[in-house]
């Protein structure tokens, strides 16, 4: 589940990280009366106005703007809420902006100048184990950094028994060229940033730029921080943090109903239970000659409900030519599938594009004697190359 930059500074904030004080608002007269707020707290004159939409690069899109009085606050924040931000991560598509962010100017004059870097905490699945990635280039796409100076980027891994070590902070203020006040400070910073990622669950904790500011305060100018969704129930003040407009209405539906859904580009939309069979199948509608639509897991336990909210999502898709049910009957019996199928049929109504129903397992035959009996226009099969066959008939 991915923040809002403002929604992951104050888990930061509650970890002790010292962050860009803000305010998010959903109005232009919000935005003014953040600003007002900003100043007696901060003594700024200078605001930074960011678009709150969970996709990077913001900046290039028009989401991110630099308001030097209130007029300008103003008139940039209703400039913003509403209008489509598109980026690199959005697609051409874009995303509708709802909140907008009024964040304190951090980039004051001071003694020494600023330097901003690129920290970030994940999970190293490779090695097992999380690992911190940090750079001196940070304000920077850290992929464009990454192909052009890859010798920029450094990381530490962390063991898992042992967690972050107190020497380890220091390798990384080290090696991010730091001294005196701001070295402690970012020590302080790491160790903080690392808990606040490891007590959240946490599955991704990025800060671009992490701001050394002119007198050596180190300040989480941005963040993107995604929560490990299965973790959720042992945070329930942070599943709140959810924001489903900024989710696909059709994996919203799917999720209410107990679905595991992701829409793809393809034209066969298909419908299995178990994750390691939806992979299997979309391999076979691919080497069918088909693209799939969508990953749709219904669960070990799938019944007439499940199918029919099944059938409800896929249906939705336009670009959807056919629907193939490939349900293994393990936990579940196929003749009890096979009758979801056909009461679905009947409770959506006419259903104009295929249906190729291939049933496995338990009461298989059972199952397809259902589905061939039931005077609907679905085909069944065992065998999956069977399925492949009908899939690559129906779409040429």
């Amino acid at each position: 589940m991915n923040l809002h930059e403002y929604q992951g500074k104050l888990i930061l904030k509650n970890f002790g990280v010292r962050i860009q004080e803000g305010i998010a608002v959903d109005t232009p007269e919000g935005a003014v009366a953040a600003a007002r707020e900003l100043k007696e707290l901060t003594n700024t004159g200078i605001w930074v106005i960011k678009a709150q939409v969970h996709a990077g690069g913001r900046g290039k899109g028009g989401g991110v703007k630099v308001a030097k009085n209130l007029d300008e606050v103003k008139e940039k924040a209703e400039a913003m809420l509403g209008m489509t931000l598109v980026t690199p991560q959005t697609g051409p598509s874009g995303k509708i902006v709802h909140k907008v962010l009024i964040a304190a100017d951090a980039y004051y004059p001071g003694e020494s100048e600023t330097k901003e870097f690129y920290l970030s905490v994940l999970l190293d699945r490779k090695k097992e184990c999380n690992v911190i990635v940090y750079s001196t280039e940070g304000g920077m796409d850290i992929e464009e950094v990454a192909e052009t100076h890859p010798e920029a980027i450094q990381k530490e891994w962390i063991d898992p028994e042992l967690g972050l070590q107190a020497f380890q902070a220091r390798r990384i203020a080290f090696n991010l060229g730091l001294s005196g006040v701001a070295f402690k400070e970012m020590v302080n910073c790491v160790q903080n940033l690392y808990n606040a990622y490891t007590h959240s669950e946490a599955s991704m904790l990025e800060i671009n730029p992490l701001l050394k500011t002119s007198d050596n305060k180190i300040v989480a100018v941005d963040c993107k921080v995604g929560l490990d969704e299965n973790a959720l129930f042992r945070h329930p003040d942070l599943a709140t943090l959810r924001d489903i407009m900024e989710e696909d209405p059709t994996e919203v539906e799917a999720g209410q109903s107990n679905l595991n859904y992701v829409k793809l580009d393809g034209n066969v939309g298909c419908m299995v239970n178990g994750a390691g069979l939806a992979m299997a199948t979309m391999d076979i509608i691919k080497l069918s000659g088909g693209e799939p639509a969508n990953f749709l897991d219904v669960g070990g336990t799938a019944n007439a409900k499940t199918v029919e909210a099944g059938f409800r999502i896929i249906l939705k898709d336009p670009n959807v030519k056919a629907i193939l049910i490939n349900i293994f009957g393990g936990i579940v019996r196929c003749d009890r599938v096979a009758q979801g199928v056909v009461d679905a049929y009947n409770n959506i109504g006419e259903i104009k594009i295929p249906i190729i129903v291939r049933l496995q397992g338990t009461n298989a035959e059972e199952g397809k004697a259902i589905i061939d009996n039931s005077g609907l226009k679905v085909r069944s099969a065992i065998l999956l190359k069977e399925a492949a066959d009908i899939v690559k008939e129906v779409v040429g």
